[in-house]
């Protein structure tokens, strides 16, 4: 094979699977040096004897991953006939997890490449909750998938992270009356922002929990009730002014207020 190993990677995906395990082997070898040339996308017979043919000439490698059986069955059967060295990646473990699981492979191409995809739109939903969370910076706003809307402790922190893992950027503003709402919450579609109400008494209740939580006695105006039925007034109007929808949180669990969000979404 000359000094620098080249191997052919055979796929029905894109082929990054094949090429991180060939590397891992050939890392032990000649210094890890070593070529290494993708055939993606591989869906007929006529691409693996092109490439079959191609790896005789130069003595190379072949390394596949093919889920159809028939075409998978054919590289092996044609490289043996060609005496030259075929790697199936996927074949000996998918036939072992059919014998131990008892029941057969979905035989799609791509789901790692998907799964991946999924995970890295969940790390970036979550990183931009983290990043716009308590309207730190208003530009959020008009990237987010979902605003969310409310005074201090209607869970407008963790309901972002709960919907961030079902892959929803989301952003959320506190209301303040002291605090004029940032003008992009008035210039976004209405139908990504959604206000969390809660009774006066419930928001009673957590505040001073959250009070004495902090070592603080409940007396504080944090916790006071007129003080409460200020924010919530003004909670109102800014919702009123938005016109968008609003959900009921005071007896609420996180997730199930996320469902609520959820299927109002999906409604849409």
């Amino acid at each position: 094979m000359g000094d620098k190993p080249l191997v052919y990677v055979l796929s029905d995906s894109v082929g990054e699977t094949a090429e991180l395990v060939i590397k891992a082997g050939l890392s032990q070898f000649n210094d890890g040096e070593y070529q290494i040339q993708r055939v993606p996308y591989v869906e007929d017979k006529k691409t693996i004897d092109d490439t079959l043919q191609l790896a005789v000439e130069k003595q190379a490698v072949i390394g596949f991953t093919l889920v159809d059986p028939e075409l998978r069955t054919y590289v092996n059967e044609q490289a043996s006939q060609m005496n030259m060295e075929a790697i199936d990646i996927m074949g000996p473990m998918m036939e072992a997890m059919k014998r131990s699981f008892n029941s057969d492979p979905r035989l799609e191409p791509g789901l790692v490449h998907q799964l991946d995809e999924d995970y890295f739109k969940r790390v970036e939903a979550i990183e931009f909750a983290v990043k716009y969370d308590d309207g730190r910076d208003p530009r959020g706003i008009a990237r987010a998938d979902i605003i969310l809307i409310g005074v201090s402790r209607t869970s407008k922190t963790p309901l972002s992270q709960y919907l961030a893992h079902k892959r929803l950027k989301v952003a959320n503003v506190p209301i303040v009356p002291e605090v004029d709402p940032p003008e992009e919450l008035f210039e976004v579609d209405a139908a990504k922002c959604i206000g969390l109400r809660i009774s006066p008494e419930k928001l009673n209740d957590i505040r001073k929990e959250r009070l004495k939580a902090l070592g603080l006695g409940d007396q504080a105006t944090y916790a006071n009730m007129d003080r409460i039925y200020q924010e919530l007034a003004y909670f109102d109007e800014v919702v009123e002014k938005i016109g968008c929808d609003v959900v009921n949180v005071s007896h609420k669990a996180v997730e199930e207020t996320a469902n609520t969000i959820l299927r109002m979404i999906r409604q849409r």
